[in-house]
């Protein structure tokens, strides 16, 4: 069974990720997959997938929304037996490249949001039900994800299957605190902590905003980078927060960095099936979230959640947390147990299992 993963590039979102904590995976269980990259520019996560043991396949350092990248596409699908494909614009030269060359090649592509600016365009509404048409399976990775989907493209109801995405909950669990300068806790101090990339629909600014209504000892760790970062600083700076916010920009010690803080927020106006929602829950720490599409049904029962851009609620969470021992052991009790539902080995696994229906 050959398989390939391949996606746009190996950038900061969970999807790239995810790539990169499952080829190992893969291979545990029996099964070598390869990497294809439409853009090959060095990342953190391309160097965690050569630290994995993958090398990938690139094909160049171009845009990825260039569509001669199909033609480089083409002669790779004779190769293996099946390509799983994330994200857009991969989703569509995958398809097309298999259109134009009559492959017989199986494909699947794995669904990561609940939403993309694409179903509210009837032009892309209907590419879409064309695209889409051409991948044998679509895994969609979370209840809203699956509703979501299914809502827009309706050419076969069938093809859908539901496998939640998944991390190293050991490698989470593994995590040690820092004690460097910055994250000294003198006077009682307190962290905050985000992880997630500073573009839509990431919503950084309302946890920043929610520092107006917390007593001084709380400090926020932004980790990240991406467009709307020099917004955030700039409401920092409008906000006279400097001293209380801190961006870390792209790292890759977040086991570390989320054993650190005291508190793991995910502010974000809707998501797939976020990571950092799930490591989040996995940190030991009690975790907070948007109750929004695609982190309501992750966390609703086990962390807390505040409505999207209510960022006194947030604060309140944050306080009530602080001053009752009791519901901070058991918000992170209940945590723990939720993360468990969502181990990397269990994804990979089922996985596995919808390639080998396909290759029958």
């Amino acid at each position: 069974m050959k398989v390939a993963h391949l996606i746009n590039s190996m950038g900061t979102g969970g999807a790239e990720n995810l790539i990169a904590e499952s080829v190992s995976v893969f291979k545990n269980q029996g099964v070598v997959v390869d990497v294809i990259l439409l853009n090959g520019t060095a990342t953190p996560f391309l160097n965690k997938l050569y630290a994995n043991g993958c090398t990938p396949v690139i094909l160049g350092m171009q845009s990825v929304y260039n569509p001669l990248l199909i033609f480089k596409i083409i002669p790779l699908l004779k190769k293996y037996d099946i390509v799983h494909v994330h994200l857009f614009p991969a989703l569509y030269w995958v398809a097309l490249a298999k259109w134009m060359s009559f492959s017989k090649i199986k494909l699947v592509f794995t669904e990561h949001s609940t939403s993309n600016r694409r179903r509210n365009n009837i032009v892309f509404q209907i590419i879409d039900q064309f695209i889409y048409s051409f991948y044998t399976n679509i895994i969609t990775i979370s209840d809203d994800v699956d509703l979501a989907i299914k809502k827009s493209i309706k050419n076969n109801l069938k093809k859908f299957i539901l496998i939640k995405n998944g991390i190293n909950l050991k490698l989470i669990e593994s995590g040690k605190i820092y004690d460097d300068a910055i994250f000294e806790k003198k006077g009682n101090k307190k962290f905050l902590i985000q992880v997630s990339s500073f573009q839509y629909p990431k919503d950084q600014k309302t946890l920043i905003k929610s520092l107006l209504h917390l007593p001084s000892k709380f400090s926020l760790f932004l980790v990240g980078n991406g467009i709307l970062r020099p917004e955030c600083e700039g409401l920092v700076n409008t906000l006279n927060l400097q001293s209380r916010v801190h961006f870390l920009g792209i790292r890759m010690d977040i086991a570390n960095l989320l054993q650190t803080a005291d508190f793991i927020v995910l502010s974000s106006h809707h998501e797939g099936l976020s990571l950092a929602s799930i490591e989040g829950l996995a940190s030991g720490k009690p975790f907070i979230a948007s109750d929004v599409p695609g982190l309501h049904e992750v966390v609703a029962g086990a962390g807390l959640l505040f409505n999207d851009g209510d960022y006194k609620a947030l604060a309140q969470h944050i306080l009530h947390l602080d001053t009752n021992s009791d519901f901070y052991n058991q918000t992170v009790k209940n945590c723990l147990k939720r993360a468990s539902e969502f181990d990397i080995e269990i994804m990979v696994q089922k996985q596995i299992q919808l390639y080998k229906t396909l290759i029958i």
